[in-house]
């Protein structure tokens, strides 16, 4: 749906985004996570072109659309927008609000646009607020609008801008549940800019990592938890325990990944007893990532090499992935 080839972006002389390359297939839901200030807002909004890259190319449903003879307006129709602060029209109802695209646009003509609104309004469970102003709605109601409004031009993707950094955990996840209902119901694309973690392991399918500018590391959710490669996955999948991933120091840990289907046995007191040494367990960690339990723990093992030989293999004839952490040495 949206390949991105060689993609780069500056403010003066600050290059936010520098030769990314990315693609985005059909109903995929797509979580953009990054420190702030590593560029990830802009490469969203260089997706539907609210900023012009300054070089680079991006084809969009069969079309490049950073040609000079591209119709903006045309492809921004299919593609929604939902921002963090929700952008909504004070001097408008809600109704009103949702409206207002597909009217200007002459995509339908005002009585379709207001039953289709009104289609929206069930949709986001909103229908009673149809004639209130955006200032009687709490941030999660705004939100809800927002997204209703994103849909009304029927989109083929939507890009989400922190649509949840505004919101409490509880109105969070109610949102995201949201997306991810729209995303199966209607098979729309979603594509999610985050700092969350916590949105990372509730909706996305596929993760994609920006540091500093550049795309560190993509892949499927799972696959880049269980196996992070660059550093900034490991600090986003180490982020939010006591102990950090920099601050970890061992002559040799290992760090072991599970899931629900082999978390049953207590393998590492079992694996104590096996070989008749402690380890110390450095962090332990686990998450419900898309209705799966995915764990991990990391394990500083005895100095003893033959006695720490014998641990891994006991943890692997558990099927368990190991991992050597080498830059764990202090």
């Amino acid at each position: 749906m949206i390949y991105v080839k060689d993609l780069s972006k500056s403010f003066g002389d600050n290059q936010v985004i520098s030769h990314i390359d990315a693609h985005i297939e059909p109903g995929e839901k797509v979580v953009i996570v990054g420190p702030s200030g590593s560029g990830k807002s802009t490469f969203l909004r260089c997706l539907n072109l609210l900023e012009q890259p300054d070089g680079g190319t991006i084809t969009f449903d069969g079309e490049e659309i950073t040609g000079p003879s591209v119709d903006i307006n045309k492809v921004r129709r299919h593609m929604g927008m939902v921002f963090q602060h929700f952008n909504l029209f004070a001097n408008l109802t809600v109704k009103k609000n949702i409206m207002l695209a597909p009217v200007q646009l002459k995509l339908m003509s005002k009585a379709e646009a207001e039953e289709e609104a009104m289609r929206l309004l069930r949709l986001v469970n909103l229908e009673d607020k149809a004639d209130v102003y955006p200032i009687q709605l709490s941030g999660g109601q705004k939100q809800r609008v927002a997204i209703a409004r994103a849909l009304a031009t029927n989109p083929k993707i939507l890009l989400c801008d922190e649509a949840t950094s505004a919101l409490d955990p509880t109105t969070t996840k109610a949102i995201l549940a949201l997306l991810k209902e729209i995303n199966q119901k209607y098979g729309i694309t979603i594509v999610i800019i985050t700092h969350e973690m916590a949105v990372v392991q509730e909706i996305c399918s596929h993760v994609a990592i920006i540091d500093e500018g550049m795309l560190a590391e993509t892949g499927r959710v799972e696959e880049v938890f269980q196996r992070p490669r660059s550093k900034a996955a490991k600090r986003l999948v180490f982020r939010g325990e006591k102990t950090s991933y920099e601050e970890m120091r061992g002559k040799r840990c290992i760090r072991i990944v599970f899931t629900s289907n082999s978390s049953f046995e207590p393998v590492i007191a079992n694996m104590v007893l096996a070989c008749k040494t402690p380890v110390n367990i450095l962090l332990a960690d686990t998450r419900d990532i898309g209705g799966v339990a995915h764990g991990q723990m990391i394990l500083q093992l005895p100095e003893n090499e033959e006695v720490a030989e014998k641990m891994i293999e006991y943890l692997k004839s558990r099927k368990l992935e190991v991992e050597e952490l080498d830059n764990y040495v202090g």
